[in-house]
């Protein structure tokens, strides 16, 4: 998994984590909606690129 893509994917899920903490905090179900699906969406892609590095050094 290079850098570049590691960054990405945690800042994605860092984004989604803000989204969704200021989706609670004014009371907007859809900004908290949207910033759990980025937070899940980072993760999937994390768990993907380990896998391929776990592919690769096997």
């Amino acid at each position: 998994m290079s850098l570049t893509d590691k960054a990405k994917n945690r800042a994605q899920e860092m984004s989604g984590k803000a989204k969704a903490v200021t989706g609670e905090a004014t009371d907007d179900r859809e900004l908290q909606a949207e910033g759990k699906k980025d937070q899940f969406a980072g993760s999937i892609k994390q768990a993907g690129e380990k896998a391929k590095d776990a592919f690769k050094k096997s």
